[in-house]
């Protein structure tokens, strides 16, 4: 039996919207006619492809552009939004660990990125917390992308299963 492909019905049917809204001048809200929109229309096509044919390959390639264009939407319009690039890591990893959760496959990729993530958008306050161990872990704070360079090489060329 052939699968279904739903994606380019509702890409059709979201870019079209997109256009008919535009021409017809409704203001939906400040900012929507973007390319972050656009994004969001395509992810949210991959995201409803994925979980209505079963095909899970495209949970995190969806997740990532809905949220590309989720962050990028506000970034300029609210002071609070986070401008930082850890923001991007932290969709990534919601991607991976919503794959995982479909898959069961990805897990420890998934929350090795959340944890790196939430770590970078937290900087400031972890660096302040470890104020006490300045003089001793100077070399650590200084060269910590080291460790991740190892733990990739790790990964590839030593890790085998």
């Amino acid at each position: 039996m052939k699968k279904h492909s739903i994606f380019p019905g509702v890409i059709l049917i979201g870019i079209g919207s997109y256009f008919l809204l535009q021409q017809l001048n409704v203001s939906v809200f400040t900012g929507f006619y973007s390319w972050q929109t656009l994004i969001i229309i395509i992810g949210f096509a991959l995201l409803l492809q994925a979980y209505s044919s079963n095909d899970h390959s495209n949970i995190l390639s969806g997740v990532i552009l809905v949220g590309f264009g989720f962050h990028f939407h506000p970034i300029n319009q609210l002071g609070f939004w986070p401008k930082h690039y850890g923001m991007i890591i932290f969709i990534v990893a919601v991607g991976i660990l919503l794959k995982y959760l479909k898959t069961k496959s990805g897990l420890f990729q998934g929350i090795l990125l959340l944890s790196l993530s939430l770590l970078i958008l937290n900087y400031e306050k972890f660096m302040n917390s470890l104020s006490f161990l300045e003089n001793g872990f100077s070399f650590i704070i200084q060269f910590w992308p080291l460790l991740l360079i190892a733990t990739g090489f790790y990964l590839l060329f030593i890790k085998k299963k």
